[in-house]
This record gives C-alpha cells, sequence and structure tokens, in this order.
C-alpha cells in the first residue's frame, strides 16, 4: 500500500493504522539553493558543497549536496507524511553510497518492516534513489508512532532568501582582474576604518596608496590597529584641509589617478578638487552608489545621494550621464535608467516628474545617450515589472533597472540608507565629473564596502587611461 500526499491538508498515519510492508515516498530535485541553504542553517560550509573550483579537484569533481540534506529528506517525509505528526525520531542508520549533484531527482521511500505493540514502536526501511534508480543513501529508521489522529491545514514552511555577500563581492573582484594597481591619494586617513579600508585595498592589488595627513598620527594609528605600514608612502601634512589641497595638486599634476576620501568632511575634498580647473570636465561632479541587493537579480546604481542637493535639470543631465558612462564601464552595454518620482505620471504640481519626461525627450534628441530612460517612475514600478503592469505601465526599464535616478540628495539618502539597513544591501560608491574618480565612503562603512570603492575607482581610472589613450 502506497501513501499518496495531500497538497491541502496534512494527515498521519496512527499506530494501529500502520501495517507491514506500508510504504510512502517524496520526490526531490536538488538545486544550488537547497545545498546554500542548508548550509546557511546547519553550518556547514564545507567548499565541496559551496566551491566550485575547490570541487573540481575533489573525488567527484563538482559542487555534490551534503550527506544530511538526503538525511532531511527522509525526515521530512517521516514527520509530515508517514507517519506524520506525532511521529518522534528515536533511531536513525544512514549509509551514504552515491554523490547527490545539482538536478538530481531523488525519490525517498520509507517501508514498515516491524511494529512493536507494546511501545508503539515502528521500524522504517528507509531508501533514496536517484532518477538514474541508483541507490544515494538508505538505512533503517525507529519512530515512535503517534497514537491520536492529526488532521490539519498543512503548515507550508518559510521562505529563505539566499544572499552571499561574499560570492558578489568575489564577482565584482573579478571585474578588476588582470589591471594593474592605480596610484591613490588617501586623503587624510586619520581613522582605523579609513586607513584601514586603503591598507586592504592596497592588498587587494586594486590602489598604491599615498597616505596625505599628519605623519605621527597616521603611524599612531597604525600601530595601535596593528596595521603594517611598511613600504607604504606618507606625505606628512598638519591637517585635513592641508591633505586634501595636496591630493588636489598631485591629481592636478597626474601624480595620481585616483583620490580616496579618509575622515574629512566630503565638503572638503570636493571643494579642493573643484579649485582646480586642471581637474574639470565640462560636467557637473555627482556621486554614484552601487548596490548589491538581495532581492534584485543584478547590481543597482542609485544617483544622487551624496553630492548634489537639488540638482536642476541641466545638473540632472549630467548626474545621469555619468551614471550611464560608468554602468557602461561596469559592463552594463546599455544601463537601463528609472528616473524616480512619487507617482508615475507627468503632474504639474510635482516638479521632479517634470523634469523627468523632459530628460526622457532629451535622450530621444541625443542630448543624453548610450542609455534607455524612462520616467516618471514611482519606485515600485522601476523595480518591479508586475508593479508596472498591475498600473499598465509599457516600459522597457520597468523591473529591469540598471540605474534608479533620485529627484534629489535627501529622497537619495534615504533611499540608498534604506537599501542598506532594510534590505541588507551592499554597498560601494565613488564621485564621478572630474578627471580622477574619487571613492567616497562612510565613516559607518565596513573594510568590504571600502575595498569595493577602491575597485570602483580602479576601474574608472582605468577607462580613462584608455580614452587619454585613444584621444592621443
Amino acid at each position: 500500500m502506497n501513501m499518496t500526499l495531500n497538497t491541502d491538508l496534512i494527515e498521519n498515519v496512527t499506530y494501529d493504522e500502520i501495517t507491514l510492508g506500508q510504504s510512502a515516498r517524496l520526490l526531490r530535485t536538488l538545486t544550488l539553493a537547497d545545498i546554500q541553504a542548508f548550509a546557511a542553517v546547519s553550518g556547514d560550509s564545507n567548499p565541496a558543497h559551496l566551491n566550485a573550483e575547490y570541487a573540481i579537484n575533489t573525488l567527484y569533481h563538482e559542487v555534490i549536496a551534503h550527506g544530511m540534506w538526503g538525511g532531511a529528506l527522509i525526515s521530512a517525509l517521516l514527520g509530515t507524511q508517514f507517519p506524520g505528526p506525532g511521529t518522534i525520531y528515536l533511531e536513525q542508520a544512514l549509509h551514504f553510497t552515491k554523490p547527490v549533484r545539482i538536478g538530481d531527482t531523488l525519490t525517498v521511500t520509507a517501508t514498515v518492516v516491524s511494529k512493536d505493540d507494546a511501545k508503539k514502536h515502528v521500524e522504517l526501511d528507509c531508501q533514496v534513489v536517484n532518477q538514474k534508480g541508483d541507490r544515494v543513501l538508505y538505512g533503517m529508521a525507529r519512530v515512535l508512532a503517534p497514537t491520536k489522529k492529526v488532521r490539519l491545514p498543512r503548515v507550508h514552511a518559510p521562505h529563505i532568501q539566499l544572499f552571499d555577500p561574499e560570492a558578489r563581492f568575489t564577482e565584482l573582484l573579478a571585474l578588476s582582474t588582470g589591471m594593474s594597481a592605480v596610484r591613490c591619494a588617501v586623503v587624510h586617513p586619520c581613522d582605523v576604518e579609513s586607513l584601514s579600508g586603503a591598507i586592504d585595498s592596497a592588498g587587494y592589488g586594486l590602489i598604491v596608496p599615498v597616505l596625505i595627513g599628519p605623519e605621527v598620527r597616521i603611524r599612531h594609528i597604525a600601530e595601535e590597529a596593528g596595521i603594517d605600514l611598511t613600504g607604504v608612502e606618507i606625505i606628512s601634512v598638519p591637517h585635513s584641509h592641508a591633505a586634501a589641497e595636496k591630493a588636489a595638486d598631485m591629481a592636478a599634476n597626474g601624480e595620481v589617478e585616483v583620490l580616496m576620501k579618509g575622515s574629512l568632511h566630503t565638503d572638503e575634498l570636493i571643494h579642493a578638487v573643484l579649485g582646480r580647473p586642471a581637474l574639470r570636465t565640462g560636467r557637473r561632479m555627482s556621486h554614484v552608489f552601487r548596490f548589491d541587493v538581495p532581492l534584485y537579480s543584478k547590481p543597482l546604481l542609485v544617483t544622487d545621494a551624496a553630492l548634489n542637493i537639488r540638482p536642476s535639470l541641466q545638473e540632472k543631465v549630467d548626474i545621469i550621464q555619468n551614471a550611464i558612462d560608468f554602468a557602461r564601464i561596469m559592463g552594463v552595454k546599455i544601463p537601463k535608467v528609472a528616473i524616480l518620482s512619487a507617482v508615475e505620471t507627468v503632474n504639474p504640481n510635482i516638479p521632479s516628474t517634470l523634469d523627468a519626461a523632459a530628460l526622457c525627450k532629451m535622450a530621444e534628441r541625443g542630448q543624453i545617450t548610450g542609455g534607455i530612460l524612462d520616467g516618471p517612475l514611482a519606485f515600485d514600478n522601476a523595480i518591479s515589472a508586475h508593479a508596472a503592469q498591475v498600473k499598465h505601465i509599457k516600459s522597457a526599464v520597468s523591473g529591469d533597472a540598471d540605474i534608479l535616478v533620485v529627484p534629489d540628495l535627501e529622497s537619495g539618502n534615504i533611499l540608498a540608507k534604506q537599501l542598506e539597513y532594510l534590505a541588507g544591501a551592499t554597498g560601494s560608491g565613488l564621485v564621478l565629473g572630474a578627471r580622477v574618480p574619487i571613492a567616497l565612503t562612510s565613516r559607518a562603512d565596513g573594510p568590504m564596502a571600502r575595498v569595493a570603492s577602491a575597485l570602483l575607482a580602479q576601474l574608472a581610472a582605468h577607462d580613462a587611461r584608455r580614452n587619454h589613450l585613444h584621444q592621443a
């Protein structure tokens, strides 16, 4: 007798209903997400299950499932189906005979081989076979069977949203493969975070740091934090203002290709850059955040959330063009740009909707190039194709945006912090529009974010090199 599953209800089989030879089964196909979720829940991060490069050199030459994932399927069968709710697991023998690979479909079967009327114990022969008929796992289970009938609406397991920031970070680092480190002025690195971020970035081969600030103070911070400054160039200046001025001079003279903000105010550094005509490009300088968001399928750029407070229409042209050009540097051939507002229709009472409509028309006329623009779009319509469909919005951008353009700094800053603190996004940032990119980090940024910002700057600097050679 074989049990079948009612998907709406969960019903157990009591001890008195169980007969010798009675069995039940379930089917499950292994996915990479299953392996990742099991690793997250169990803490078993064995690289044989998670690292494809490592797994190539193992016995099975590819990633395989945790052995106990198969054991968990047996537990699921016994606990939810046969005997079902009320079952107490007493003992389980497991024998592992074949690896389980991604894409394998397993059939799990439990068959009653004995009953103990006095103790209400049941022994079951458990078999797990793959789609080829190969047995991958087997063993005897002994359970205390339920004596009371249970018939309840089925409770569905919680959804697990998998997000691996280390993997996203590794993927980002891969963009710089083969690129040389760029000489970078680190401006006033007078706290542990900014100093360690610069040295970590150097360790990844992204920058050659030139530390500009009070040398005694920098060395004291390094000593207290255990940061090795051997071989690192330090240019001693008395304070943050002098550091910003010196760094801007070095950039203007071509002595460095990147600037990196340390523990000074952003305005102080940007003012020094703006004071050097040699660093101007004719474009408005703007900031771009790059976020890896757990619930979004690809990296997302947000601009401008850090530099321009209330940008005019013409300034928004530069902000968007800067972001498009940078997205292309990051490998997005034709970036999709969502121009955000509170609504998706043009409303004369909401100036940002008028700007959005004008910007889209300007793109049609070639005044903004290299991307696909749409707006005004509310945030949900920009991110979700379903939301746009419900509102009958036909858009090549909705649900697939690469760049979100915010109306002003306030809304952008709020959005960026929501992505980080509520959505679990990992972010990095860069100032564009000057002759050299500026890695701009927040005091709250961790080491990974600081290294990521240095990498963005390295990519932008190498692109500037190529453009210079092409123009020459």
